[in-house]
C-alpha cells in the first residue's frame, strides 16, 4: 500500500492531499461567464444555452441535445418521454448511483434490478435476458411482469465510470421485448462503444455535468436525442410546460423547472472546447495505473472493455482482499479514494424491489475502488 501511495503522489506530482476527481478550468471560462454577465441574461434563456446544445449534439452524434439543471432531471425528462408512467416497472442495474433509481421513482415507477458484467460494470445483456425470459411475456406489444402483473415500460443501463456496457445487445433485447431504451451516460461524456458515442444507442440518453464530471458547469445535464418531437417536448416539459407568448403565463400540463441556466451554459461552452485534451489526459493516466497495477497480484486495475473506447472518467481498481485497510491507508495518507455504490437493493427505499441474480454486483460492491483520477496538465 505504501508503493500505491508513492506512485499516486509521483504520478501528480505532489505529496499534498490528492483528491478523487477535481474540474480544471484551462480555456475560455472566465471569458464566457464575463459576456454573459455582460450581457445580463443569466437565466435559461440566452446565446450560450443555445451554442451549448448545438455543440453537444454535435460532439456526441445525435440531432439534438437539450440542456437541464442536472443528469437526474435530465434522466426524469427521458423517462417521462419513454412513456413510464406511475405503477410502471423500469429495468436496471443494482450496481448503479442512486440518481438511476432517484428519476425513476420520481415517476412513481417501481425499479426491477438485473446483474451487471464483471468488465464493464455495467448491465449485463445475459442477465437482462434471463430475466425477461424466465419473468415475462409479451402481450399486445407491451412487455408485462408475470409476477408483479405491471408493465415493464424502460430499461435502464448505466455507462459506469465512463466504460461502455454492452449497449448495443441490450438494444436488441429491449427492441425484442418492446421495452424502451433509456441510456444513463452520466459518466461517459467523450465515451464510445463499436465507434458510436454512448446515450445515442436508445430512443432517449441522459448526460451530467455535476462538478466532479469530465467536464462541468457545476450542475448540469442534457437529454440527447434523434427525434424532433421529443426533442420538442422535452424542451416544453422542462420550461415548466410554458405555451411560448410574449406577455401571457399559459401552461397546457404539469411541467418542470428543469432548464440549465444561461450562466452555467457559458461555463460548459467553455469547458467542452476542452474535453478531447482532457480525453487524453485521462487515458494517458490509466496508462500509467494499468502499468503499475499490472504487477500487482492483489489489486486488478479496471481496464476499458473490447469493443468501447472509454474516457476514464473515474479510474477504478478491484482489491481483492482488505478493502478497507485499503481505503483507511490511502486516505490517512491524503490519497482520496472511496469505494463503490452500496447496491441499490440493499437500501431501505428499494429493499422490497425485484432482483434477478446479483452475483457480480455483489462481488464488485465489496471489491472496487475509485483512485485520484483528475486531469493531468
Amino acid at each position: 500500500m505504501k508503493k500505491v501511495v508513492k506512485f499516486i503522489q509521483e504520478t501528480f506530482s505532489t505529496t499534498e492531499f490528492i483528491p478523487l476527481h477535481e474540474p480544471k478550468f484551462v480555456g475560455n471560462e472566465k471569458k464566457y461567464l464575463n459576456d454573459c454577465i455582460d450581457s445580463t441574461f443569466v437565466s435559461s434563456a440566452g446565446k450560450y444555452v443555445d451554442t451549448f446544445e448545438k455543440e453537444f449534439a454535435k460532439k456526441v452524434g445525435s440531432k439534438y441535445a437539450i440542456a437541464t439543471v442536472n443528469g437526474t432531471s435530465a434522466l426524469h425528462i427521458s423517462l417521462l418521454l419513454a412513456d413510464v408512467k406511475a405503477e410502471d416497472e423500469v429495468i436496471t442495474q443494482a450496481l448503479t448511483f442512486i440518481a438511476t433509481c432517484n428519476a425513476i421513482s420520481y415517476i412513481g415507477a417501481k425499479s426491477v434490478f438485473v446483474d451487471v458484467d464483471l468488465d464493464t460494470i455495467g448491465l449485463s445483456p445475459k442477465s437482462l435476458k434471463g430475466f425477461l425470459e424466465q419473468n415475462c411475456e409479451v402481450v399486445d406489444d407491451t412487455c408485462i411482469n408475470k409476477t408483479t402483473k405491471k408493465v415493464i415500460k424502460a430499461c435502464v443501463p448505466m455507462h459506469t465510470f465512463g466504460h461502455s456496457c454492452r449497449i448495443q445487445e441490450i438494444k436488441e433485447i429491449c427492441d425484442e421485448w418492446h421495452i424502451a431504451l433509456v441510456e444513463d451516460a452520466a459518466e461517459s461524456l467523450g465515451s464510445y462503444y463499436n465507434g458510436k458515442h454512448t446515450g445515442t444507442f436508445g430512443k432517449l440518453g441522459a448526460f451530467s455535468f455535476n462538478g466532479n464530471k469530465i467536464i462541468t458547469s457545476g450542475g448540469g445535464g442534457a437529454i440527447v436525442t434523434d427525434d424532433e418531437e421529443l426533442a420538442k417536448r422535452a424542451k416544453h416539459l422542462t420550461t415548466t410546460a410554458k405555451i411560448p407568448h410574449k406577455w401571457e403565463y399559459v401552461h397546457d400540463e404539469i411541467g418542470y423547472n428543469y432548464r440549465m441556466p444561461n450562466l452555467n451554459a457559458a461555463l460548459l461552452v467553455a469547458q467542452l472546447e476542452k474535453l478531447d485534451s482532457f480525453i487524453i489526459s485521462k487515458r494517458d493516466l490509466a496508462l500509467k495505473y494499468e502499468e503499475f497495477f499490472s504487477s500487482n497480484d492483489d489489486i486488478d486495475f479496471i481496464k476499458e472493455p473490447d469493443n468501447s473506447t472509454s474516457n476514464y472518467w473515474l479510474q477504478a481498481v478491484i482489491v481483492k482482499d482488505r478493502r478497507d485497510e485499503f481505503l483507511d491507508f490511502t486516505n490517512k495518507n491524503g490519497i482520496m479514494t472511496r469505494p463503490i455504490w452500496k447496491l441499490m437493493n440493499e437500501l431501505d427505499m428499494f429493499k422490497n424491489s425485484q432482483c434477478f441474480n446479483l452475483d457480480n454486483s455483489k462481488y464488485l460492491e465489496q471489491r472496487v475502488v475509485n483512485i485520484p483520477s483528475s486531469v493531468r496538465l
